[in-house]
């Protein structure tokens, strides 16, 4: 009789266990665990760290090499986090979409800053960016904003008045800026048109 045993010390004959549930359902566990820990943007390494377990049984688990016992795949999933059954039921293999619409952007701005972020429900995203839109002698607040990452942006239309660390400078269409977010900076638009501009910020901050 062939064992199969995964490093937790679950040992089961004949690779049973999952295998049922996987059979049943024609689910192919390692590829489904390999997709939902790369939306997650995850490195084997780092879903190890996180639960408990090594890089190389995440490695044979993604190869079907092992099939985990159902504690162990839980105490993987609690490393992303998902529970089981959001992990057999869900569709993970729907392409993340490349293109969006002007009216899929999500507004999390209000009526004189408008914010319209780009790929707002993306798994995983690494940055934010932003469509704005600031109407005549509107600003992000008489507070400087300060947060981590850097952040660049370029003028499409009207002009935009940004101060970052004490200086001051009127940026017009086509005109650009890239500077630390840890620098207090601040927006303002000194004009009688509305300004535009499409920014981009990492690490996301929405």
């Amino acid at each position: 009789m062939i064992r199969k045993v995964d490093t937790s010390g679950d040992t089961y004959p004949n690779n049973n266990g999952l295998s049922i549930i996987m059979n049943t359902m024609n689910i192919d566990v390692g590829a489904r665990l390999r997709a939902i820990r790369q939306m997650h943007a995850l490195s084997q390494r780092e879903l190890a760290r996180r639960a408990g377990v090594t890089n190389g049984l995440i490695s044979l688990v993604e190869m079907n090499r092992v099939s985990p016992s159902v504690s162990s795949l839980k105490k993987l999933l609690d490393g992303i986090p998902m529970s089981l059954a959001e992990f057999f039921t869900g569709d993970f293999n729907q392409r993340t979409p490349v293109f969006y619409g002007a009216d899929e952007l999500l507004e999390i701005g209000n009526e004189d800053v408008s914010l319209r972020l780009v790929a707002a429900t993306r798994s995983g995203r690494q940055m934010t960016v932003l469509h704005e839109r600031y109407e005549p002698g509107a600003a992000t607040g008489e507070e400087m904003l300060v947060h981590k990452g850097e952040e660049g942006g370029v003028v499409v239309r009207g002009r935009i008045e940004l101060t970052v660390a004490g200086e001051t400078r009127v940026l017009g269409a086509g005109e650009a800026y890239y500077f630390a977010s840890n620098l207090p900076h601040r927006f303002r638009n000194p004009g009688r048109e509305v300004c535009e501009i499409v920014s981009c910020s990492t690490p996301p901050t929405f």
